[in-house]
């Protein structure tokens, strides 16, 4: 009886201990607070806005090229005699200087044949002059009226004049022949190619080298449409004769491993507008370009050589340089107020560059300016800054 009692009572009992533990542990549970989740507030880097004058630089690039090169023409027939050594390919020769030397014997020879003729025709112009005074007296003494001009021999004496202009003519034109014997060079210059040498017969119009000048170096610079704006160029207007802009250009070339570098100015823009690229060329010039610059490593400034150039532009007042990653679309910057809050600020951007920004209108001296690259910007959302300067804060 007792153990039929123990197995009616015990669970009984063991359920009643548990269901007291469980309302006392329910009971004594802490009282959770409800409190809205935490956002962190983001580190952004922030540069501040500083006015400055600027100068405007527009990069182009382009071939060096001569001012001026010609082929050397013989305007007589010979056979060349002597060749100086500067008429090479490569050789460098100052203006003036004798390049070759023709045969010159028959060309002495029109010029004493020349002689003979003016003698010959001063002779006869003499004898009519004497004829002429001879029949002017006989018909003084024996005539009556004006005797007529074939008496007075003045057909006569204007052929003899005639003839003798003739051989003044023909021995000016013997002693020019003469001294087109020696071509000399028309400029300072170097030989590009060289077609003769002793002993070949030249005949007038075939060249017998071609030469460049080396007193300036010139290079087409090509520049679009929107990089006009940028600088001032020298253009050139029916009439105007009044002194034009020449902006300045830096030139930097690679040679031997080597960056170089030359100074030059714009002088002036080509006739007309590429039709194909709708580009205008700039030229540039660059003077004494195979003389010894400052630097004693440097290399000539070639024909043929590959540079790139940096033309000053214009000159900009109280604009603001920035990062390109600071612009957010076209024409907008993220700037941060007094009370660290991220405020979008419409902004004039002047120029737009690779790793910068300029801006002429929308920013005060001192506003810090954000250059943190958010995913989701909000207006008025607060942040945290860090300084960064300019332009070491270039990405």
């Amino acid at each position: 009886m007792i153990k039929l009692l123990l197995k009616v009572l015990l669970p009984v009992v063991t359920l009643a201990v548990a269901s007291t533990w469980a309302w006392k542990i329910f009971n004594d549970r802490p009282v959770v607070e409800t409190r809205p989740p935490e956002i962190p507030v983001p580190v952004i880097r922030v540069v501040p806005v500083k006015l400055q004058t600027l100068r405007l630089k527009v990069r182009s690039q382009g071939t060096v090229a001569p001012r001026a090169q010609t082929p050397l023409i013989p305007e007589i027939a010979g056979r060349v005699l002597e060749v100086s050594p500067s008429l090479a390919d490569g050789g460098f020769f100052e203006a003036g200087a004798e390049l070759l030397r023709i045969d010159s014997t028959d060309y002495q020879l029109q010029v004493v044949q020349a002689d003979a003729q003016i003698a010959q025709a001063q002779l006869s112009l003499e004898t009519e002059e004497a004829q002429a005074e001879v029949a002017r007296k006989e018909w003084e003494s024996l005539g009556e009226g004006e005797a007529r001009p074939l008496l007075r021999r003045v057909p006569q004496i204007a052929q003899a004049q005639a003839a003798l202009s003739s051989a003044q003519a023909a021995l000016a034109q013997a002693k020019r022949n003469l001294e087109k014997t020696r071509i000399a060079a028309p400029f300072a210059g170097r030989v590009l190619r060289k077609n003769v040498d002793i002993g070949q017969y030249v005949t007038p119009g075939t060249p017998v080298a071609t030469i460049y000048s080396v007193d300036y170096a010139e290079i087409r610079l090509p520049l679009p449409d929107e990089e006009l704006a940028y600088v001032d160029l020298p253009l050139s207007y029916r009439g105007d004769g009044s002194e034009k802009r020449q902006p300045a250009v830096l030139l930097r070339a690679e040679f031997g491993q080597r960056q170089h570098s030359w100074n030059g100015r714009i002088v002036r823009t080509d006739g007309t507008i590429d039709p194909q690229t709708r580009m205008i060329h700039a030229i540039a010039q660059v003077a004494d370009p195979y003389g010894r610059g400052p630097d004693p490593d440097r290399p000539p400034l070639a024909m043929g050589m590959f540079v790139e150039a940096e033309i000053q532009g214009r000159r900009l007042e109280n604009v603001v340089t920035l990062p390109r990653a600071a612009l957010r679309g076209e024409d907008q910057v993220l700037v941060v107020d007094s009370e660290s809050r991220l405020r979008f600020r419409d902004v004039n951007v002047v120029r737009l560059e690779r790793e910068q920004v300029i801006i002429d209108l929308g920013l005060e001296e001192g506003e810090l300016v954000s250059l943190a690259t958010l995913a989701t910007v909000v207006d008025g959302m607060k942040v945290q800054i860090q300084f960064d300067s300019y332009p070491e804060a270039l990405p």
